[in-house]
């Protein structure tokens, strides 16, 4: 890496490093990866960075996928204390005719029986029950329309800017028996953008992480040792022991409705490091939908993320300050200061851009003198200023509200009393006569 000297002036001193030639932005990779779909992105889980995209923006078919925001409102709903996970509901008839309606992916639910929330919510989550679904959605509001508008005033607070949201299941509503819920039309779909699916799919794992013990579960028994016991397995191919399983991979929710094609939430955690893919109606080498292919394609976006890219850790040590990290205070007792910081930034950059990065050391104007050296007094922990990163990448993220700033505070290690007028006089005598001499 590169090194530049020392620059100083009245406010800040800045200090950085950074490779002569010009950041040439690789736009999500697009040259290096074939995705055949209708929309796909790759989101960093940590920060919301957009690592991969293409047609992010369109609102399109989400069929199932549209499980994940009943399942955050549930969550939601439990976390408030408004249901809880030992709560019992009685089969209404529209999802007692739904959930054993021949050709939809279901859970069998007896009517009249009476049914955890606990096993709904897996029911939903692992053998996506349509019926579950909407069961549930009468739990946590009452009835699946007044569900709907809760799904999307959700939408709207998480920052979605392409969503219509109109059944609590993903199922295309003129496949549920003219039960749609009350507000929504026969040929109403659920449709929403990759990206707001990948926003979906960040706050879910961030606010409730423990969405991913349930997801991540290739099979799991419902109602074990009574006569409704039933293997319910997980559509998700890239879990353990399916046909496309990747390493890491623990979510999210698989989609498919012929309106949609198939769709394909995923997620997967390598060494600290996650990442979220969408894919949106996958197709195959002869263009048409394919339920292996949101998976194949799904692998390749995560690879992109794993091996492109690769974990940089950003520090003292990036600028150039001397060995001990010190910086002068002239006007002080002791005539320098050590500083810190409480931990180091770590980045995901693709790995032949590592060196572009630019790291600066800014330090706060109202502590420097006119030569740039800092002034004392100093107290032990005094924030004296901020490491600041710049990849000097074209970056996007998934929500413009809550982009990072990829800056570390710069302490004091130690305190630093101002000199005596005595002292310091001293000083000014020694210098003037050393640049005579």
């Amino acid at each position: 890496m590169k090194k530049k000297t020392v620059k100083q002036s009245l406010a800040v001193l800045m200090i950085s490093f950074m490779a002569m030639t010009p950041f040439q932005q690789t736009a999500h990779g697009k040259s290096t990866l074939e995705i055949n779909a209708d929309a796909a992105i790759l989101v960093e889980a940590d920060t919301g960075k957009i690592v991969y995209s293409e047609h992010e923006d369109e609102p399109l078919g989400i069929a199932s996928m549209t499980k994940m925001m009943t399942e955050y409102l549930v969550l939601e709903a439990i976390e408030k204390g408004k249901i809880d996970w030992d709560q019992t509901y009685k089969v209404s008839d529209k999802v007692y005719q739904l959930a054993n309606a021949p050709g939809l992916s279901n859970v069998p639910l007896r009517a009249d029986e009476e049914y955890t929330v606990r096993e709904l919510y897996d029911a939903m989550v692992i053998k996506s029950g349509n019926g579950a679904a909407i069961a549930l959605s009468e739990v946590v509001a009452g009835s699946e329309g007044k569900f709907v508008k809760m799904m999307n005033a959700k939408a709207k607070e998480l920052g979605f800017e392409h969503y219509h949201f109109v059944n609590s299941s993903g199922l295309s509503n003129y496949d549920m028996l003219g039960m749609y819920p009350e507000g929504t039309g026969v040929n109403d779909e659920n449709m929403v953008s990759a990206e707001d699916m990948a926003t979906l799919a960040y706050y879910l794992i961030h606010d409730f992480p423990e969405v991913l013990e349930t997801s991540s579960l290739t099979s799991k028994v419902f109602r074990p040792g009574t006569s409704e016991e039933l293997v319910m397995k997980n559509t998700n191919g890239l879990l353990k022991g399916k046909s496309y399983h990747y390493k890491g991979a623990d979510g999210l929710k698989t989609g498919t409705t012929p309106f949609a094609g198939s769709t394909f939430t995923g997620t997967a955690e390598r060494n600290g490091v996650r990442y979220i893919s969408v894919i949106l109606d996958a197709k195959d080498e002869y263009n048409q939908p394919s339920s292996a292919e949101r998976f194949i394609q799904s692998r390749e976006l995560l690879d992109y993320g794993f091996k492109q890219f690769e974990t940089v850790t950003y520090g003292l040590d990036n600028v150039e300050t001397n060995k001990e990290h010190t910086l002068p205070v002239p006007n002080g007792k002791d005539q320098e200061v050590t500083i810190k910081i409480k931990k180091p930034l770590s980045l995901r950059v693709l790995k032949q851009d590592e060196d572009k990065v630019k790291t600066t050391l800014t330090l706060d104007k109202e502590k420097v003198n006119e030569d740039g050296s800092l002034q004392a007094p100093i107290e032990k922990g005094e924030k004296i200023g901020e490491l600041v990163v710049d990849t000097q990448e074209k970056t996007e993220y998934i929500f413009d509200k809550k982009v990072p700033s990829f800056t570390v505070d710069v302490y004091a290690s130690e305190s630093v009393k101002k000199a005596s007028w005595l002292v310091r006089s001293a000083r000014s005598i020694q210098d003037f006569l050393g640049d005579l001499f």
